[in-house]
């Protein structure tokens, strides 16, 4: 069979990467690290840059970084990049030290957004930042992408401002911010940035950085996908679009005019002639040229009236309507839909849930119609256009951009007294991903309180096999403190790579969320065979001891390849493989998007028969989440009895955390179900509310800590299931409660409340033991397997 990757619709859509002419500054080289001061600028023979980029993250420049990748990418393309990598924000002085650019600004928070960087999902302030040296926090601002751009400006007022990153891509519209409970404006306008540039943006900001180079101005730069603007209504550059009204729910769709048949070919022409002036003159808006159209008809009919009545027809309700030809409608491409305003979506929250539906379905690249939202009345008013998402890199193009030369390190700046990066200046999130490798982007899963969908879309892009080992070699020979352990080979969702449509057609006219739900689509793809071949041939890499995968996967998706779960249990399991069944109850699935818990217990089945083939004791660990919309206290306490039953003890709790513009944030400010046609009447969702129900959410999966007991005692109570409050097995939690000192105690110490010492203290654990996620698993030790000194395989 083909590989539908290679054959892919999208893969010819663009222009490749390494199509355009190099500028002029290519003649500098390659740096080892973008420059971050004027000397590192000196020592590269550079009076200026001609891009500087700013993000909220420490600079490390490894491909699993964005601003490495945005850098190396337009360092390929020949500019001179310079990084500002977590400026003090309190003045424009820290903006200024590189000079100025020369094209533009580059802006974005960095790998997260910043309110979710800085802040629990309880709206508490983290005291930790896993993106900074020593991970320490407060090193960003709130909103970083808002704050940096306007120091930007301040520094330099006519240098343009390109905002990007998952922050911006996630505010590019008004969206409901849980953080002040309250809908925001587009961050286009609150930044006030020049372009803003959504999801993995190398294709669309190579084109701009060359445009701007041959001196076009940014303002006339608004027909590259995946990029936000700001127009003023009946701008000249917006004319020639058709406008297709979607500011109302419950609105009745286009009626068609039926055919007279009393009519000759002359006046059937002449009424056809009407309706298309009529909805051409009204920017296809159906309400307008509904008048239209029947003034048109009335004449024509006038024409041939012989002083007979017509007869009137009306469709056979027993018969399933047929759709019919939409005459007068312009193309796709040139289509353009009117979302309710900023003033709509913040007063009224259905308006709100129909918004980020409609959104949500144009994010296919091969179907979707641009986006305008309008912000303001009057002599402030702008729009916010918002183009068709880009076209996804395709298998070259993506081992171009990873096959760049990174360092694979922090910038030398952040390193210790002994030049290293391990001691009190380690970055935590380098650590995570210092020996691991990303092999694909995007997922097609559609979970609805994720966000990877709306950057990254759920077309998935593939590397080659050949660039993956490349990476891996690269891993082996240049990165120090490497043993010989790959820590993953994965993505957003380990095992989609190189998945995709049969149909090349099928996949650009394509509109569900998911591909994966309610259940697998007939014309996906589902054959592991190139990710097990990948996996093996990553063993026999020289020098390679381990490949492990930390990477969730989708074992729904999983159980249709046998071979792929037999490969990775008994080869790529270090012990404990983490998994996300999210609930066990069908309300919360069927909102979050998820399959139901049987095929949990399906692949639970084949990784215990496939771990004991091997004679290896093997866990796996499943995650859930408190307090999603649609979650009722009944499903949470079913949740808890499926936990006990299973012994299971969840040491670390995922709350539900409304991130912006995920479907999930819609059902949480709106009620409504945006996951289904949105109306007055249409169906409601119960949302968990409140601190006490969602510490009530959360105590439910979180059943063993006798600290919770107090709150679930009373709440079995309300509920009328006192007959789980015992000290029998049946029971959910003891009558009697020990002593304790009321605090919850946090994986994350960093984060957990001081505990005070108490009589029932359990005692520590034993030197060369590690707790695991689920204190009810047995320790797994440590220091078992002495690694191979230095480097690994020279060694070996």
């Amino acid at each position: 069979m083909t590989d539908p990757v290679d054959v892919s619709f999208f893969a010819r859509a663009a222009k490749p990467l390494t199509s355009y002419r190099p500028y002029w500054a290519k003649r500098f080289g390659t740096a080892a690290f973008l420059p971050m001061s004027r000397a590192e600028m000196e020592q590269l023979g550079w009076d200026c840059c001609d891009v500087i980029l700013v993000t909220g993250d420490a600079y490390v420049d490894h491909p699993s970084f964005g601003m490495a990748v945005i850098g190396r990418t337009l360092e390929a393309q020949g500019f001179r990049v310079g990084i500002i990598a977590q400026p003090d924000w309190h003045s424009a002085e820290p903006f200024q030290r590189l000079g100025r650019p020369g094209l533009f600004w580059g802006v974005t928070a960095g790998n997260m957004d910043s309110m979710i960087n800085r802040y629990t999902a309880e709206r508490k302030l983290r005291s930790d930042d896993a993106y900074t040296p020593g991970d320490i926090g407060g090193r960003r601002p709130d909103r970083a992408a808002i704050v940096y751009s306007q120091r930007c400006r301040e520094a330099y007022k006519e240098v343009p401002i390109i905002l990007g990153g998952i922050e911006a891509s996630l505010r590019r519209i008004a969206h409901y911010d849980y953080w002040s409970d309250k809908v925001r404006r587009s961050i286009v306008l609150d930044a006030k940035c020049d372009l803003l540039l959504y999801g993995n943006a190398e294709r669309a900001l190579v084109e701009v950085a060359h445009r701007l180079a041959a001196r076009e101005p940014i303002g006339q730069i608004t027909d590259v996908r995946g990029t936000a603007f700001v127009r003023r209504p009946g701008d000249a550059s917006g004319q020639g679009w058709c406008e297709i009204d979607s500011t109302s729910v419950d609105q009745p769709g286009r009626v068609q005019q039926h055919v007279n048949p009393y009519l000759d070919s002359g006046a059937q022409t002449a009424t056809q002639a009407a309706v298309q002036t009529a909805v051409q003159g009204s920017r296809c808006r159906p309400q307008d040229a509904a008048g239209a159209v029947a003034a048109g008809a009335g004449a024509a009919s006038a024409a041939g009236d012989k002083g007979y009545q017509p007869i009137g027809f009306v469709a056979n309700p027993a018969l399933k309507s047929r759709p019919r030809p939409r005459p007068g409608l312009a193309p796709r491409e040139r289509s353009v839909i009117r979302l309710p305003g900023y003033e709509q979506v913040r007063s009224d929250p259905v308006l709100y849930a129909h918004a980020s539906r409609v959104l949500h379905q144009e994010t296919n690249p091969g179907n979707a119609r641009a986006l305008v939202q309008a912000h303001g009345a009057g002599a402030s008013a702008r729009d916010v256009w918002i183009n068709p998402p880009p076209i996804p890199l395709s298998t070259a193009e993506l081992d171009h951009v990873f096959d760049l030369p990174y360092a694979r390190s922090p910038h030398p700046v952040y390193a210790d007294e002994n030049g290293r990066h391990d001691g009190a200046s380690k970055i935590p999130a380098w650590e995570m991903i210092r020996f691991s490798v990303n092999i694909m982007r995007g997922c097609f899963g559609g979970c609805s309180f994720c966000s990877i969908t709306e950057h990254e879309g759920r077309i998935i892009q593939s590397r080659s096999e050949d660039s993956i080992i490349r990476e891996i070699e690269d891993i082996r020979d240049k990165v120090e403190g490497f043993t010989g352990t790959i820590s993953d080979l994965g993505g957003p969702t380990a095992n989609m790579y190189r998945l995709g449509c049969r149909s090349p057609e099928i996949e650009a006219a394509c509109r569900k969320p998911s591909c994966v739900y309610p259940g697998i689509c007939q014309n996906l793809t589902t054959g592991h065979g190139p990710l097990v071949a990948l996996y093996r041939r990553s063993r026999a890499v020289p020098g390679v001891r381990k490949i492990l995968i930390g990477s969730g996967l989708r074992y729904d998706l999983a159980l249709q390849s046998p071979e792929y779960i037999k490969e990775l249990v008994q080869h790529h399991v270090g012990g404990y493989l983490k998994i996300a069944p999210e609930h066990t109850e069908p309300g919360p699935l069927a909102k979050m998007m998820k399959p139901g818990i049987a095929s949990y217990e399906q692949f639970r089945q084949l990784f215990e028969k496939f771990s004991a083939e091997v004679g290896k004791k093997q866990f796996l660990i499943p995650y859930f989440i408190a307090a999603h919309p649609g979650t009722s206290d009944e499903d949470m306490l079913r949740l808890a009895i499926w936990l006990k039953k299973n012994g299971f003890r969840a040491d670390q709790v995922q709350t539900f955390y409304p991130s912006p513009m995920a479907s999930a944030t819609a059902m949480y400010h709106s009620g409504k179900n945006p996951l289904r046609k949105v109306g007055r009447d249409s169906e409601a969702v119960d949302i968990v509310r409140g601190e006490k129900r969602r510490r009530l959410h959360k105590a439910f999966l979180r059943y063993h800590d006798p600290n919770n007991w107090p709150l679930l005692r009373a709440a079995l109570k309300s509920m009328g299931r006192a007959d789980l409050i015992g000290n029998g097995r049946q029971h959910l939690i003891p009558g009697m409660q020990p002593l304790t000192d009321g605090s919850y105690h946090s994986a994350r110490r960093k984060n957990a409340t001081p505990a005070t010492p108490v009589a029932s203290a359990p005692p520590s654990v034993p030197k060369g033991r590690l707790l695991t996620q689920h204190t009810g698993l047995p320790p797994r030790p440590i220091g078992a397997a002495n690694p191979v000194a230095g480097r690994g395989w020279k060694n070996k």
